[in-house]
Parts: structure tokens; C-alpha cells; sequence
């Protein structure tokens, strides 16, 4: 999220104009405030359906009629109706090489495997889980000795550089969703960028 709110200000300009938590003590409240980006948080209440929670969240990010949602450490799956109500305005980033380990603990399962490679994927989001059009994805090595948090730690820094890329190129009206793909430049992309991005 630091990193996505302090490259807006780079030009090409974008503006992170509200941080949203589902959990009143995320750290990430208090650094978006203190680098001067509205945030709140918008626990779910006890007993509370996924769908009513949605909506209250759909509500509260409509206040602002943003051009693009951005998921940053949300970890709460959405519902049908919030995604169609923000459709092909929502981007999400996943530590794995996607399709490759959607859902949970994908370095611990990049380790287990024996995989050369891991790394990270920014994607559209859609009703089925990290299954939505892959945008760009940076590439790290497995090493010799890694645990899950020197991987982690790897891909964290990959996933810095490739999601405030991905806003960018969205903003700019490079990047769109569209029958169920993801278009760059007016091309469909038939497989995820590969960072670094030479040319």
C-alpha cells in the first residue's frame, strides 16, 4: 500500500484517494494517515452475511467514485454482486505465479513443490478466486536454502514494483477489462507481461 500511494505521485500523476480496512488495527491505516491518504477502517459486524458486509464496503468506496479498486493485503473474499458493481475497475496482486497456487501459503507451497521459480501476479478480479486475467508478473529464483520468509521477503519487493505499474498503466488508459480479458495498448494480453518491462 506505501508503495502504491507514494509512486501516484510520481508522473504520470495518480491520486489514492482512500484506504479501506476490514480490521481497525492494520498497520497500513496509520502509514496511508501518515502520508497524508484518508483511511478507515470498516470492520464486519458481528453477525454479519458476506453479502450485507459488501454492500456497506460498495457504499463506502462509491463515496468517492473511483476509477479503480485496488486490493492491497485485503483478505476477505468478495461477493458476486461487489465485483459486478465494480467490474473491470478492480485490480488484485497474489504471491504466486498464477494460475500456479491460488488462495493461501503459496511460498510455503513453491518450497514443498521443489519449484525453480516463484513470484508474484497483478490480475482483474472476477467471481472465481485469483482466477481473473493476469496482467504482469515478476519472476524470482528459488534459492538454495530459502524458507518461506526469504521468499516471502523476494517477492514482496518484486510485487512493490509491478502493482504501482499496473495503476499506472490502468490511469493512463493503457491497461481495461473486457469480455473477460485483460487488454494493453488495444491488444489483448494473451499472457501476463513479464517484469522487467524491456522497451
Amino acid at each position: 500500500m506505501r508503495a502504491l500511494i507514494e509512486a501516484g505521485r510520481e508522473p504520470p500523476a495518480y491520486t489514492v484517494s482512500n484506504v479501506i480496512s476490514d480490521q481497525a488495527a492494520a498497520p497500513g491505516l496509520l502509514i496511508a494517515r501518515d502520508l497524508g491518504v484518508r483511511a478507515q477502517a470498516l470492520p464486519a459486524q458481528r453477525p454479519e452475511e458476506r453479502a450485507a458486509y459488501d454492500r456497506r464496503l460498495a457504499a463506502a468506496i462509491a463515496e468517492f467514485s473511483p476509477c479503480l479498486v485496488v486490493l492491497a493485503g485485503f483478505m476477505r473474499i468478495l461477493s458476486a454482486d461487489f465485483i459486478a458493481a465494480f467490474e473491470g475497475r478492480i485490480l488484485n496482486i497474489h504471491p504466486a505465479l498464477l494460475p500456479k497456487y491460488p488462495g493461501l501459503h503459496t511460498h510455503r507451497r513453491a518450497l514443498q513443490a521443489g519449484d525453480a521459480e516463484h513470484g508474484a501476479t497483478v490480475h482483474f478480479v472476477t467471481e472465481r478466486l485469483d482466477a481473473g486475467p493476469p496482467v504482469i508478473q515478476a519472476r524470482v529464483a528459488v534459492r538454495p536454502g530459502d524458507d518461506e520468509a526469504a521468499l516471502a521477503a523476494r517477492v514482496l519487493a518484486q510485487e512493490q514494483l509491478i502493482y504501482p505499474l499496473a495503476v499506472h498503466w490502468f490511469c493512463e488508459g493503457r491497461l481495461r477489462y473486457g469480455d473477460g480479458r485483460a487488454w494493453l495498448d488495444g491488444g489483448v494480453l494473451e499472457r501476463p507481461v513479464t517484469y522487467p518491462v524491456i522497451g
